[in-house]
């Protein structure tokens, strides 16, 4: 391994991800561990990270440690201010120093982006978003973070001009762990047929949602509908429903999908099937690149 240069971390609210950057800039290391925020109290953050890295830590030193994320909550770590749109992706000149009980950690946390109107926050997105505009320095039109809360993120000029928050990926896992559903919904297989159709339907036809919901079930009792097309007829229905409230966003601008796995895929196919020129970028590789972004700050303010 590399002598370590410095350390990138995504905090987020179940998981803690950390990557170990050698003096040659290549990742000598990848690590992750399940102390996500919500699982700390703020005393908890610093050994967390040190059961996650310490045994990489120089003896004789401290090693920049650049986080993103839910570190930077109000519940988190320390809190780093958000940033109000519009505005460009904050960096480490707006970062939250955290002391440190252990010498060889010089951690900064990245603060999130806010908007008033409609009210909306984010944390860990934009980081995300700047290694976007690090790989696409030209991108103007609008970003898409599938997850457990989606952003739609419009773009310009380097900066975030706007952005919404859809909780479509928290409410398909209510719906599909703890509600009547969970009896008619596969864990495995997909129909991508069955997911086009229900895209299709919710976005010309969201009023009868919730009953369109409920006929999974009936459908599943009455004529063995089969499990993993119930589960794609419920995903297309959620996310055609978000599609069709962020119409605004999409239509008629190029759009990134930034994600790795199925429900990234989900979101591309069902916004080419609208006709949206949709361009893929993994979501570690921009994570990534946000943190490695701030990083150079920090060697050019010292340099």
């Amino acid at each position: 391994m590399a002598a370590l240069d410095w350390i990138a971390v995504d905090w987020g609210t179940s998981n803690l991800r950390a990557w170990l950057i050698g003096q040659d800039g290549a990742v000598a290391d990848r690590r992750s561990s399940d102390q996500g925020m919500n699982r700390l109290d703020r005393a908890g953050f610093e050994p967390a990270l040190l059961d996650l890295v310490g045994d990489a830590l120089p003896a004789d030193r401290a090693v920049p440690v650049v986080v993103c994320g839910m570190a930077g909550s109000r519940q988190g770590w320390a809190e780093a201010p958000y940033r109000a749109v519009p505005c460009a992706p904050p960096g480490l000149d707006a970062a939250t120093e955290v002391a440190t009980e252990d010498p060889r950690l010089a951690v900064r946390i990245l603060p999130g982006i806010k908007q008033a109107q409609p009210a909306d926050v984010m944390r860990g997105e934009e980081t995300q978003i700047a290694g976007i505009f690090a790989a696409r320095p030209e991108f103007d039109g609008t970003i898409c973070l599938p997850g457990t809360h989606t952003k739609w993120v419009q773009c310009s000029a380097r900066e975030v001009v706007s952005f919404r928050t859809y909780m479509t990926g928290e409410i398909f896992a209510l719906l599909r762990d703890a509600s009547v559903l969970r009896h008619s919904l596969g864990t495995e297989g997909w129909d991508a047929a069955a997911f086009d159709a229900a895209v299709s339907d919710a976005m010309s036809r969201p009023a009868p949602l919730a009953a369109n919901l409920f006929s999974l079930r009936a459908e599943a009792l009455l004529a063995d509908l089969p499990p993993e097309t119930a589960l794609a007829r419920l995903s297309g229905q959620l996310i055609g429903m978000e599609l069709a409230g962020a119409r605004a966003y999409w239509l008629g601008q190029p759009v990134i999908v930034a994600g790795n796995g199925g429900q990234a895929e989900a979101y591309a196919r069902a916004l080419e099937a609208q006709g949206a020129a949709v361009d893929r970028l993994d979501a570690e590789d921009i994570t990534l690149a946000g943190l490695t972004a701030a990083r150079a700050q920090l060697r050019k303010a010292a340099s």
